[in-house]
This record gives C-alpha cells, sequence and structure tokens, in this order.
C-alpha cells in the first residue's frame, strides 16, 4: 500500500525578481544621496537680480502697502537689491513715513530713481529720497517741494516770526515782534554749497509751527543718516524749495544722474553703503531687473481710498440701507449699501478726514433723509444739500496732491441726492391723498350687505367676509349699506344715499329733469 501526500505540502519560496532587487538598490543609494546632501549641502549660487518697485502718482495706503510688501517680496526672491522708480507730487505724510520705515529696516540696499525725464520727487518723495541707500535722479526730474500741507486748515495760535526759519547758525536775541528779521548768511562748505538766503515768513500759526518742526526734525535725521544735505532739506520743508537733477547733485542731496535703470545699477556698483548696521559694498553690474507690479490688492486698495470713490460709495451705502427699509426683503439694496457703507467708512479711516467736514458731512445726509420721510417743504432737503456740499469739500484737505475731492462730483451727488428725496416726499404725499387699498383701513367707504339686523345691530357682508355692525335701526336684510368706520372688530355703516340725477334749466328758467328717452345733440 502507497503512502498518500501529506494534506499541506509547503512549496519552496521563489526568489525575487531581478527588477525588485534593482528597485532596492536604487532606493537605497537615492536614500544615502539625499542623507550626504543634506548633511554637506553644495553650495548654491548667490541670485543676481534686483527687483523693481514703481510708485508713479500720489503717496497713499496703496503705495504704502506696495512698497512694504514688495521689499518683503524681494527678499524672499534672494534679490541683491531694490530699484524703487518714483515719479510723485507727493502725499500723505502717513503713508510717506511708513515707507520710510520700511526703507530704513530693509535688510536689501534700496536704490531710488526719480525717473523717467520730466517726473518729480516732490513733497512726500523728497523724504523718500533721502531716506534711500542711494539716490539718483534721471536728466530734466526735479526734487523738493516737501512744505508739508495740515489737513483742516489753520486755526491755531500765532507765533512771531523767527530766524530759526532759516539753517540754523548762531543766533542772535529774538527780534521784537513786528520787527525786521534779519538772517546770517549760511558757511560754505565743500559737501554743502553756500545758498541764497530767504527772508523767514514774518507769522506762522501754532499748529503750523508744530507740523513744519516736526518735519524739519525727521528729514534732518534722514539727512544725517545718509550723509546728505541737511541745510536744503529744511530748506526745502520750510520754504517749499525745489531744484532740478544737476543742482540736486551739485548740492549732495543725491548720489549721482542715471538716465536709465542699467545705469543707475552701473554707477551705483563699488558703492560702500549702510545696511542697517553694517558697511555694504554694492555689487550691481549686470543685475538682472525683475519689475514687481501691484497686485488686485494693492490696485483695490487704490481705488478704494480716492477720496471720490470713497464719497461714492458712501452714498451708495446709505441709499442702499434706506430702499432697503424702504422695502424689507429686497435684500439687494441691503447687500450693496451694507458692502458700499463699510468700505467707504474703511477708506475714510485710512485717510487724512477732517472731523468737522465728516460731521457736516453726516448732517447733511441725515438732513435729506429726513426730507424723504418728513416733508418740510425743502427747507431739511436745502438744509442738507448745503451742509453735505460743505461737508463733501473740507472732508480731506485739497491741498494734499492727488487727494482732493473733485468739486463737480460733490455737486452732482448733491444734485442726485436732492433730487431723489424730493422724489420720495413728492410719492409720499401723493399715496396720502389716495384711499387705502390694503388692510381693515381698505373697507371704509365700501359697500357692504346686511346679513341680518336687530335694533342698531346685525351682521354684514364686506369683501367676502362676515363681520358684526353696528348702525341705523331701519336696515333691512339685503340692504346695501356703506362702511364709515372701523371700531376694533366692529364696523359702523350706514345705508346708500340714493344718487339723484342732475337737473338742467328749462326754457323759461325754471328746472327740469333731463329727458331719458331723448337722445343727445
Amino acid at each position: 500500500m502507497s503512502a498518500s501526500p501529506p494534506p499541506h505540502t509547503r512549496r519552496a519560496p521563489r526568489p525575487l525578481p531581478v527588477l525588485a532587487w534593482l528597485l532596492l538598490l536604487a532606493v537605497g543609494w537615492l536614500g544615502l544621496v539625499a542623507t550626504l546632501g543634506a548633511a554637506d549641502p553644495a553650495p548654491a549660487a548667490a541670485p543676481r537680480i534686483a527687483v523693481q518697485l514703481t510708485i508713479d502718482g500720489p503717496i497713499g495706503p496703496a503705495s504704502a502697502d506696495y512698497v512694504v510688501r514688495g521689499l518683503a517680496r524681494a527678499q524672499q526672491r534672494g534679490a541683491t537689491a531694490v530699484v524703487l522708480r518714483i515719479d510723485t507730487p507727493g502725499g500723505l505724510d502717513t503713508s510717506m513715513r511708513e515707507i520710510v520705515r520700511a526703507l530704513l529696516a530693509s535688510p536689501l540696499p534700496v536704490l531710488t530713481h526719480i525717473a523717467p525725464s520730466g517726473a518729480r520727487g516732490a513733497s512726500a518723495g523728497t523724504f523718500i529720497v533721502y531716506a534711500s541707500h542711494v539716490a539718483a535722479m534721471a536728466p530734466g526730474t526735479s526734487i523738493g517741494a516737501a512744505a508739508p500741507v495740515q489737513v483742516g486748515g489753520g486755526g491755531g495760535l500765532p507765533l512771531p516770526g523767527r530766524p530759526a526759519d532759516a539753517p540754523s547758525a548762531p543766533t542772535a536775541p529774538p527780534s521784537p515782534v513786528g520787527a525786521p528779521v534779519t538772517v546770517a548768511p549760511p558757511v560754505a562748505t565743500p559737501d554743502h554749497p553756500a545758498e541764497p538766503v530767504r527772508p523767514a515768513p514774518a507769522r506762522r500759526d501754532a499748529r503750523e509751527a508744530k507740523v513744519v518742526e516736526d518735519a524739519v526734525a525727521y528729514i534732518r535725521s534722514l539727512a544725517e543718516l545718509r550723509g546728505r544735505n541737511a541745510g536744503w532739506a529744511e530748506r526745502a520743508v520750510r520754504e517749499a524749495a525745489s531744484v532740478s537733477a544737476e543742482q540736486a547733485l551739485a548740492l549732495n542731496v543725491i548720489d549721482f544722474i542715471a538716465a536709465d535703470t542699467a545705469d543707475l545699477l552701473a554707477q551705483a556698483h563699488g558703492r560702500e553703503v549702510r545696511v542697517g548696521e553694517a558697511r555694504v559694498v554694492l555689487e550691481t553690474r549686470g543685475l538682472a531687473v525683475e519689475a514687481l507690479e501691484p497686485d488686485w490688492r494693492t490696485r483695490l486698495l487704490a481705488v478704494i481710498t480716492n477720496p471720490n470713490v470713497a464719497l461714492i460709495l458712501l452714498m451708495v451705502g446709505v441709499y442702499g440701507l434706506l430702499f432697503e427699509f424702504m422695502n424689507p426683503g429686497a435684500l439687494l439694496p441691503g447687500t450693496v449699501g451694507a458692502i458700499s457703507l463699510l468700505l467707504g467708512l474703511y477708506a475714510l479711516a485710512v485717510l487724512p478726514v477732517s472731523q468737522v467736514g465728516a460731521a457736516l458731512l453726516l448732517l447733511g445726509m441725515v438732513l435729506m433723509l429726513a426730507e424723504a420721510f418728513t416733508p418740510s417743504v425743502g427747507v431739511l432737503g436745502i438744509g442738507g444739500l448745503v451742509a453735505f456740499v460743505f461737508g463733501a469739500t473740507m472732508l480731506i484737505d485739497a491741498d494734499v496732491p492727488g487727494y482732493g475731492v473733485s468739486l463737480p462730483l460733490i455737486l452732482g451727488i448733491a444734485l442726485a441726492s436732492l433730487a431723489l428725496s424730493l422724489l420720495i416726499a413728492r410719492l409720499a404725499l401723493s399715496s396720502h391723498r389716495h384711499r387705502v387699498v390694503t388692510g381693515t383701513q381698505a373697507l371704509i367707504g365700501d359697500t357692504a350687505q346686511v346679513l341680518d339686523w336687530s335694533g342698531s345691530t346685525g351682521h354684514v357682508l364686506a369683501s367676502g367676509e362676515r363681520w358684526q355692525a353696528s348702525g341705523e335701526t331701519d336696515l333691512q336684510t339685503g340692504q346695501q349699506v356703506r362702511v364709515v368706520e372701523i371700531r376694533g372688530l366692529r364696523l359702523q355703516v350706514a345705508a346708500q344715499t340714493p344718487t339723484v340725477p342732475p337737473t338742467v334749466p328749462g326754457p323759461t328758467g325754471l328746472e327740469s329733469k333731463p329727458d331719458p328717452t331723448r337722445s343727445p345733440p
């Protein structure tokens, strides 16, 4: 008898295919290479790019956001330097100081270039140039006119004129108020050529004096930090002095004149500048220039912070909410109005707004809305129009370059608001002249039919509904009556007055009834 095979037999293990062994070896080799590379990384080639930022127009919150974020992105991209190309008439003091702080804290050297030919670096642009590591101008450009403007106008205490309005030197005792003021001529040095002396203003507002002195101290500190002409910088603030590119180079306001960005990088090569606490020798020759354009956020911020757009957003917001309150459930006017109002308020939060102007603007809007709800024969509407025009005019100082509110826009919005208020008032008055057609009040004046009557009370059928009623004592079932009043859930009715046909005078002067069988001529 032959032996039967065991019930469970094991097969011999098959060797791994050659392809699997090769795959394991490849994975192990890659892991070894990665480990060695992480332990001793090979030095990467230093990037050779210069990021270019461009300010073209008034300096405001959008410009400050663009420069601050642009410097951070340039550092992330490993740029060697940053080129800041500007052409500006000036702008807001808060935005200018934000840009200056970013330039002073930048770990990358910033080369500011007023370009192209015909451009200017006025007002706030002068401070930015003085804060830069390297300052240059294109031929045919100008710089200066850095006198600060004050939002809201004057109104402070007067101060007498004084010699300190000119670059400081050993001063004489102060002159009496109203006496002629003499200024000692400044001493000429190789780095600071002599400049013509101009008389100082005779009197100055206390508020203006504080603003000017603060701006002078600020720009002098920047000039001393970068080794530039502090005397001319003070003149640019006190006297709104302005010079051309050639004059700026002679006065040590800028470092050199460059026709374009390539020329700027070539002339800046080899210069030693102070970046933070370290002295750095610039190696900018041959750098590839990478322009960094404003993104959607910067463009949106630039549109919103335009004073004209902010004013429009405020009006759209107010009237959107007004229409939503007048027509609850419409949703669209309320949604658009809420978004517009929030954007407009955000713009006012970042712009230099006059408190008096904002108060007048708000008063004008309230008065025009009040005219719509409580017609006052135009008194509130006209008063609101006047307050709105003055408030919008004073809302933002028109002296700040690029941040004035357009007068035609103010008048257009005011007239449109007044017309809308008068239209709403007219519709409200016309609605009072028409009888009510909805609700229980619509029953007044309607005809009803008596269902049952006993004494002076009973039930009537009015508008398809059974109502308790009270009225005259001689009403009969089925009689037509008229609703004269509603008292709670009871109607006050009266018998219908029969219609009497009109009478016409007869041929003898007596009244005669019209002949129903005779057709009119």
